[in-house]
């Protein structure tokens, strides 16, 4: 679209000059050459008073040579014979006009121009004292009829030229300013399609075009909240099921022995096994969300947020007796993760310390900013993981990679993954100060990770303070 505008403009402006210029130019030629023969004509008036008076050779050669022309043997002087026996015409200079042509304008008492090698000649009529018609001769060579007029063409080229370059480049220009909004706006559309919903158009370029980008920036908003609305949705469902689960699962683990005990935490664990089938469904045929993080009113308080959290657990860790430690929510950290995503992640790992450490196992949340991340630390007294790295994998823990589970699907940690990376950050299981296990999320808050150089040794720094920092 870019280049067809840019040809059109230029054929339509060649076209211009082309009609202006070759008139012009014509007319500019035809100027010069009215101008030599005006100057040949004023030049011969200037011996027409000498002929009035006199015929005499001498005298006329003397008023020929004082004339510019005839300094220069471009001016003759042709007087015909008197009336009379012995009369001889008198031609002074040099003759170039045919003697037909001479006589024709002697009769007909009318100037002439006429074609001679070299040039053309201008015949003007003069009247003598005796009544007889002299002709004066101005020779005009080529070189003064078109005296100027090369130099006026390539002036005349030369603003063609530019007008057709300026023609162009304010075309191109024109064509970048419809072009590439309509560019973007295709690319936003095809990002959209993929998945990545922080795509935006700028609102800029002709009207239209900031039109259709402001209505494309408004559906991807729409699009946004309701995926937001439902992912929303999906978490409150998750924790209005599974932490009632969990708290069934814990009072079946103490109904002792028997038949009906036995089929009480069998039901438990099928419902809990259910409930996971239809989360993990819901998770892997939810639509991709890349560039989420990144639209508009994304991300979220994590500290709000964990407290929130925390004071929702807290009811049912006193029912068991745990120790509950919080630090580091004492100020707002923002991070570049969705609010319904944070709060799943902190029901997965407080969820697995309920559901796979005794109770009175004490636990506990810290937070930590280092100025461009933050660390999240979840800890517990329990009895540690035997297998971190398989832990971590996808499905893992139900290998008996998570604090030694069975039967778990291992979503809690995949769901804890997923929300790290999105960021540039990661998850990594260690032990923890209380004895147990310590999940740490590192969430990047530039959504890209540091070089690895850098990242090194800030690293190291950052855990270092994490782990000799005191708890509250």
């Amino acid at each position: 679209m870019r280049w067809a505008l840019v040809k059109v403009c230029l054929a339509v402006t060649a076209m211009v000059v082309v009609a202006f210029a070759v008139p012009l130019g014509l007319v500019i030629k035809e100027m010069a050459r009215d101008r030599a023969f005006s100057d040949a004509e004023r030049q011969a008036a200037t011996i027409g008073p000498t002929l009035s008076i006199t015929t005499d050779r001498d005298e006329l050669e003397t008023a020929v040579l004082t004339t510019e022309p005839g300094s220069v043997g471009r001016m003759a002087v042709h007087i015909p014979a008197a009336a009379g026996p012995g009369s001889r015409p008198v031609e002074i200079g040099t003759r170039r006009a045919t003697r037909k042509d001479l006589e024709t304008v002697r009769k007909s008492g009318r100037a002439s121009i006429t074609e001679v090698p070299g040039g053309s000649a201008l015949l003007q009529p003069t009247a003598l004292g005796s009544g007889d018609i002299a002709v004066v001769e101005v020779f005009v060579p080529e070189g003064e009829e078109s005296n100027g007029v090369a130099t006026a063409w390539l002036m005349l080229a030369g603003v063609g030229a530019a007008l057709i370059v300026g023609s162009v480049a304010v075309a191109d220009r024109l064509g970048v300013r419809m072009v590439e909004p309509a560019q973007r706006l295709a690319g936003a559309a095809h990002d959209l399609g993929e998945g990545r919903l922080g795509t935006r158009v700028p609102e800029e370029g002709p009207t239209e075009l900031r039109s259709a980008a402001v209505a494309f920036n408004s559906m991807a908003d729409q699009v946004v909240q309701l995926l937001a609305n439902e992912r929303e949705l999906a978490a409150d469902l998750s924790h209005r099921l599974r932490t009632p689960l969990t708290v069934l699962r814990l009072n079946a683990a103490s109904l002792g022995e028997g038949p009906a005990a036995e089929q009480t935490r069998a039901a438990v664990e099928q419902l809990e096994h259910e409930v996971d089938t239809i989360i993990r469904t819901a998770r892997e045929q939810r639509p991709q969300t890349q560039g989420m993080n990144s639209g508009p009113g994304a991300g979220c308080d994590a500290s709000e947020v964990i407290r929130e959290r925390m004071a929702f657990w807290s009811a049912l860790a006193e029912d068991e007796g745990r120790k509950v430690s919080l630090a580091g929510v004492d100020r707002a950290v923002r991070i570049p993760v969705a609010r319904p995503e944070l709060v799943a992640v902190l029901d997965a790992l407080l969820g697995n310390v309920f559901r796979h450490t005794p109770e009175g196992t004490a636990f506990a949340v810290d937070v930590h900013h280092s100025g461009d991340a933050v660390i999240m630390l979840v800890s517990d007294a329990g009895g540690g993981i035997a297998d971190p790295k398989a832990a971590l994998a996808r499905g893992g823990s139900g290998r008996g990679g998570a604090r030694g589970s069975v039967g778990s699907t291992g979503l809690g940690l995949d769901i804890v993954r997923r929300v790290a990376e999105s960021t540039g950050g990661d998850v990594r299981i260690g032990r923890s100060v209380l004895g147990g296990t310590e999940i740490r999320i590192w969430i990047w808050l530039d959504g890209r990770r540091p070089e690895q150089g850098r990242r090194g040794h800030r690293v190291g720094r950052q855990r270092r303070r994490i782990r000799f920092a005191g708890r509250s």
